[in-house]
Formats: structure tokens, C-alpha cells, sequence
């Protein structure tokens, strides 16, 4: 994140949602990239595009991950309201509104569990 915001730790709250480009996460296979966003505080990522280990990855450890087509218009500081069930972004801020594919159940199971060991751990 320095690269694009080398202030970005000091600006982040718990809550916040990074919005990006395509192929966010690319470049690790390890899990260390999104452990890192979500102890930050980040409850969301929503990018055109992830790499897939990147996605893979934050489903593991319980970070929401949403692909939409566009994500142009969503500024920073835009308030934004995700509902993972739906597959829908509101952007309060802007009055505008996306669409993604919503996550099937098993997913936001695991998600909602807090991760994959959190959700094995429950069996």
C-alpha cells in the first residue's frame, strides 16, 4: 500500500474498505498480504479483479472480497455499504450502486467464521 498511499497506516480506521483495480494481490502466494489488511482493520476489498491465491487466501483467514466490473467512480473517503449475501455495493456517498456475484453459502460461512481454521474448528 505505500506505493499508492505511503501515509495509509496512519489514515486507516477500523471498518475502512479498500477499493481497487485489477488483479489486487498479486505478486505473494503467502497468506501474509491479507492477515496484514485484515489486522489493519480493513473488513472488505472490493477490486475489478484479484489474483487468484489473493482470493483463495482471504477467504482462508475470513476478509470479504468482492469483484465488480468498475470500480472507477468509487472516490476515497466514499461511504460504502456491502451486503455479501446480496452481491451489492451501495456507495452512500455518490447515490450510485454495484452489483456482484453474491458469495455462495459455504463461503460466507467460512467467512462469517472467521476464517477457515475458525470454521474447521466449529466441526
Amino acid at each position: 500500500m505505500e506505493d499508492i498511499d505511503a501515509d495509509f497506516v496512519n489514515k486507516v480506521s477500523a471498518g475502512d474498505i479498500i477499493v481497487a483495480g485489477s488483479n489486487f494481490g498479486c505478486g505473494s502466494s503467502r497468506e501474509h498480504a491479507p492477515i496484514a489488511i485484515k489486522a489493519a482493520g480493513i473488513s472488505c476489498v472490493i477490486a475489478q479483479s484479484f489474483a487468484r491465491i489473493f482470493f483463495r487466501n482471504a477467504i482462508n483467514i475470513g476478509l470479504p472480497i468482492i469483484e465488480i466490473p468498475d470500480t472507477s467512480a468509487i472516490l476515497s473517503g466514499d461511504e460504502l455499504e456491502v451486503n455479501l449475501i446480496l452481491g451489492k455495493i451501495k456507495n452512500i456517498s455518490r447515490k450510485s450502486a454495484y452489483s456482484s456475484a453474491p458469495f455462495p453459502d459455504f463461503l460466507l460461512t467460512i467467512i462469517n467464521s472467521g476464517g477457515l481454521i475458525n470454521y474447521i474448528s466449529q466441526k
